[in-house]
């Protein structure tokens, strides 16, 4: 493979101006077609075959506008003195009503002077719009039509806000800032690195064609699969972060040979065949482990795993081609525009400013057991805090203070209680047809009785009735709020009804969150199973040293327990939650919880997505570093000392590509979203850990207990598996042959 490589590089090096034209052209034309197009964004929660999705499914058949796929708006109305009541804001009332049934889709607007439309206090009113043909991914747009539409309420004094349901990862997130500062941190850290302007810039540069083609992609699958709001922001997130580590390590490497006096095109091709082929499994474990969210059972954590891959794809394609290109075109120009006093490169011979890395190997490498305890105890520590994690759905309660969403939700709390934010749609089967009829059929009032009598429901709605009589569809009112856990137990003991005759399910938001909990839970011993399995497989056909891959899967879960301590701590504890920008909860009694650290639960899908996400990116390091070590034990044949040159060697770019990625993590927590927070702070906690306690203490003292035992295959292993070996020897001295079994290892 690292032949095949290095022919790529060679050519992309020869034809610079080609590859570099077609790539900006495809970034360029991908961008102009979403801008002409559009990005459609969807956050499909159908769960198949849950109780959840029955329910909806049911929901939609014969039960008229705004419960088929069209929907339903809340327009909350609020008045800070008197009443809604007083016969002007009645009128401004009744002339928003009129002007809302005229926007388009719109079929019924109930006026909230109807029972239960309005709070106890009567200055709380909610006008609810049912829409017919509505294409669901544009109720937010509506919802802004429907609140320009009730201008005459606004200009009586009347404050009008769109209550829509959803978490507030269902919102679509802009990007820009973030991205500017991670992008200006990465440049910082790129000049320190390299010590000259045009070399600093070329990473920036590939990741950001990168980057553009892939969201060019992603928003234009939009138009044929329903891609989630986040997916953009995570594309974005993890393609600028791995895009600029990965033309980082090819550069590094370039930079080396050149010093060491190889030619510019002949560099190129070594570089690509060498490190280009640790940058193609490194990418291949975070798509690998991407892709194994298709087994979580859950569609929107399907989708936005394998719409994520994409970004990892396109960084190294860029990676591969685009980045020999630049340095093809560039030759010795890559080291122009250079910073005093930064930047010295080491050949590839000497130690250079890896100096500091290589002399903690060797030291290191004389006390292995005193550093291995040090620093599973220290891991130990930093993990022990993820068994407090809380998991729960994340309402629009902990939207940003002053968005709309967090003032309807408020509004929504005060006037009819929390519960209201957060509706079940009882929706129960009949063996037999009924009539809609007053007094209700037994069978109904039986239903709506035992509602009542639930522990927990604060309001039943009247019943409807399907129009082939078969079905009745009932709004129930907890007293909890959606991330109140106590929310689950009320779906679950509605679910628990048992009537003869009567089948019961469950839908709304607080229902498809407990289903989606459940089938991530069930499923998640598989993702995880089928993640460190693929990848450890990866690192066997790449290095084909098994205790190196099982050793290499276990100090990345390892990794992923700290980060998990991490979010326990900031979020399920709330030691952390102000300071990365959340705002405190809301009461009912219309006031905010007077503490410096609050809990923000974390929804149930985001542990199994983060794994998925650090697992692929751990590994990333883990095969750089191993790559190192491989490359100097068969020049040496000295395990100690090749652990020590290895993570010399690796040393300074590995802390360079972890400082970038901590950066751009650490700039999305500015994001308002709690969804982006979340991942922020885990990923930049685990990639920070595993660049400096795993890399520098524990995967050299591991190394250096198992001693040649690293590089130990059996003979039939040897035998079996395809030579695709990642490591390029073209500019290495004799290899010392690898120990084939383990008689042979204890016989050197």
């Amino acid at each position: 493979m690292s032949s095949l490589l290095g022919r790529l590089g060679g050519w992309c090096a020869r034809h610079g101006r080609l590859v570099l034209a077609l790539w900006v052209l495809a970034a360029g034309l991908l961008t102009s077609l979403t801008m002409i197009f559009g990005s459609p964004v969807s956050n499909d929660v159908a769960i198949p075959g849950t109780d959840a999705q029955r329910a909806h499914e049911l929901m939609r058949e014969g039960f008229g506008p705004g419960y088929d796929a069209g929907g339903t708006v809340q327009l909350v109305l609020y008045t800070e003195e008197g009443t809604l009541l007083s016969k002007e804001r009645e009128k401004a009332v009744g002339d928003a009503l009129a002007r809302i049934r005229q926007i388009p889709h719109v079929v019924e607007a109930e006026t909230p002077y109807r029972m239960g439309g309005m709070s106890s206090n009567q200055r709380i009113g909610m006008i609810s719009v049912k829409l017919a043909g509505q294409d669901g991914a544009k109720q937010g747009e509506t919802a802004h039509e429907l609140v320009t539409a009730a201008a005459p309420a606004a200009k009586a004094g009347i404050e009008v806000v769109a209550a829509t349901s959803g978490s507030p990862a269902d919102k679509e997130i802009k990007t820009g800032v973030s991205e500017i500062i991670g992008v200006a941190v990465a440049l910082l850290v790129l000049l320190f690195a390299f010590g000259t302007l045009v070399a600093a810039l070329i990473p920036i540069f590939t990741a950001l064609i990168s980057i553009g083609v892939g969201l060019g992609v992603i928003g234009l699958l939009g138009h044929l699969v329903d891609v989630p709001k986040s997916a953009s922001i995570m594309a974005t997130m993890i393609g600028l972060g791995v895009g600029i580590d990965y033309a980082l390590f090819l550069l590094s490497r370039h930079r080396r040979l050149l010093a060491d006096g190889v030619p510019v095109r002949e560099s190129v091709r070594r570089t690509v065949a060498s490190s280009g082929g640790a940058v193609l499994f490194a990418g291949g474990t975070v798509v690998i482990a991407l892709s194994a969210l298709m087994l979580a059972g859950f569609p929107l954590l399907r989708t936005l795993g394998w719409i994520t891959g994409i970004s990892v794809v396109c960084a190294v394609l860029t990676s591969i081609t685009l980045v020999p290109a630049l340095l093809g075109l560039l030759g010795h120009r890559v080291n122009a525009l250079r910073l005093p006093l930064v930047g010295r490169v080491a050949s590839r011979r000497g130690d250079g400013p890896a100096t500091g890395w290589a002399a903690l190997g060797a030291w290191v490498a004389k006390r292995p057991w005193r550093v291995l305890t040090a620093t599973v105890v220290a891991l130990a520590a930093l993990a022990a805090p993820a068994a407090a994690l809380k998991l729960g759905a994340l309402d629009q309660g902990y939207s940003d203070q002053g968005t709309a969403e967090r003032r309807a939700y408020e509004l929504v709390s005060v006037g009819f209680g929390p519960g209201a934010n957060g509706p079940l749609i009882v929706v129960a089967e009949l063996d037999r047809a009924i009539a809609d009829t007053k007094p209700a059929d037994p069978l109904v009032r039986e239903l709506t009785q035992r509602l009542r009598d639930a522990s927990g429901v604060a309001h039943v709605s009247p019943h409807k009735v399907n129009e082939n009589g078969r079905s009745v569809l009932v709004q129930v009112i907890p007293e909890y709020a959606p991330s109140d856990s106590r929310a689950l137990d009320v779906v679950s003991q509605v679910r628990a009804i048992r009537i003869p005759g009567v089948r019961v399910h469950v839908g709304g938001e607080v229902a498809g969150l407990a289903d989606a909990g459940d089938r991530i839970m069930g499923r998640t011993p598989l993702v995880v199973a089928v993640v460190v399995l693929l990848s450890a497989l990866l690192l066997l056909l790449a290095f084909r040293a098994p205790l190196v891959a099982i050793k290499a899967a276990v100090m990345n879960l390892v990794s992923l327990g700290t980060a998990f301590g991490a979010l326990a701590v900031v979020f399920s504890m709330g030691l952390g939650s102000r300071l990365v920008g959340m705002d405190p909860p809301f009461s009912p009694d219309g006031t905010f919880v007077k503490t410096l650290f609050f809990s923000v639960p974390i929804d149930n899908y985001v542990p199994l997505m983060l794994f998925a996400v650090l697992f692929g990116l751990s590994m990333d390091y883990e095969v750089f570093l191993l790559t190192a070590v491989r490359q100097a034990y068969t020049r040496t044949g000295d395990n100690r000392a090749a652990v020590a040159e290895g993570l010399g060697s690796t040393g300074r770019v590995i802390t360079s590509a972890a400082l970038i990625m901590v950066a751009v993590f650490t700039a999305f927590v500015a994001y308002p979203d709690p969804l982006v927070k979340v991942f922020g702070v885990g990923l930049a906690v685990a990639i920070a850990v595993d660049a400096t306690i795993i890399r520098g203490f524990l995967v050299p003292a591991t190394m250096v207990l198992l001693g040649r035992l690293n590089w130990w295959i059996p003979r039939w292993l040897d035998r079996v598996l395809p030579n695709i070996s990642i490591e390029g020897h073209e500019d290495e001295p004799a290899e010392v042959a690898p120990d084939r079994d383990l008689t042979t290892a204890g016989r050197h």
